[in-house]
């Protein structure tokens, strides 16, 4: 009965393998925020958008769409005139988004990102700091794109929407907006560095993968030419975290 209602996002793109890992934990917060306002009610969110609702009042010159995801989710698809903020965490972006829409409390602000989730709280979070007409589409791009697909409604997402799963990214449209991080060729093909030691998220085009086998510079294409072993130890106590390339903070990787 708990589930009754639930809506499921199902994969766009999907190859028999998307988000086939289930994993559950327990968490304070389902996505880190940072709030630590008492008086801040997640359950006072934006409206709900469909499909058609935001085909519609996305078309409005007094509509801003905003993207609520990280930079490098954008960087590869993005809904038309939406705009970026370039924050590498849902915790930096929440008071960033507040702070650049500042001066537009008059217009209609819609949120959005992966699946709905991030967006729920972001939502709320601009009508606490005061914005009153705010927006979400249902969903998330997932359900939005399905929905628009079994409407026949235009489809306002341009580019590849980025899942973090072993594809990293959904085609949406045939539209390339983004570059190969090394060569700066047309490319929206997240990879990561085949060097175990470092795994580096980044963009890379299929002549620049042959090339550099598939690593992020001529340092970890050399370590990944040594015996396992030597791999091993070298990585021995080394520990990066999650590691993104940020194009915004770099122009390019150094080959």
């Amino acid at each position: 009965m708990n589930l009754k209602n639930l809506r499921l996002n199902v994969a766009i793109d999907d190859d028999g393998k998307s988000f086939f890992v289930l994993t559950i934990k327990v968490r304070e917060k389902i996505v880190a925020d940072g709030i630590q306002d008492k008086t801040f009610d997640l359950s006072k969110r934006g409206q709900y958008l469909n499909a058609e609702k935001f085909n519609q009042l996305s078309s409005q010159k007094d509509t801003i769409v905003v993207d609520m995801r990280n930079h490098y989710e954008y960087e590869v698809g993005h809904f038309e005139n939406a705009i970026e903020v370039p924050s590498d965490t849902f915790r930096e972006q929440l008071p960033m988004a507040a702070n650049m829409l500042e001066e537009h409390k008059d217009k209609h602000i819609i949120m959005y990102c992966t699946g709905g989730i991030r967006c729920e709280k972001a939502s709320a979070y601009l009508l606490h700091k005061g914005f009153k007409n705010v927006y979400h589409v249902e969903g998330g791009i997932i359900h939005y794109v399905k929905t628009a697909k079994e409407q026949n409604l235009p489809i306002k997402f341009i580019g590849k929407n980025f899942v973090f799963d072993g594809r990293l990214g959904e085609r949406i449209s045939e539209d390339i907006i983004s570059k190969c991080h090394q060569c700066g060729k047309p490319a929206d093909t997240h990879t990561n560095c085949k060097n175990d030691a470092c795994h580096l998220l980044f963009i890379q085009c299929d002549e620049c993968a042959a090339k550099m086998q598939g690593c992020c510079s001529e340092e970890c294409k050399n370590q990944t030419q040594l015996p396992l072993e030597v791999q091993k130890n070298n990585r021995k106590g080394i520990d990066k975290g999650q590691m993104i390339f940020n194009k915004s903070r770099k122009n390019k990787l150094v080959q």
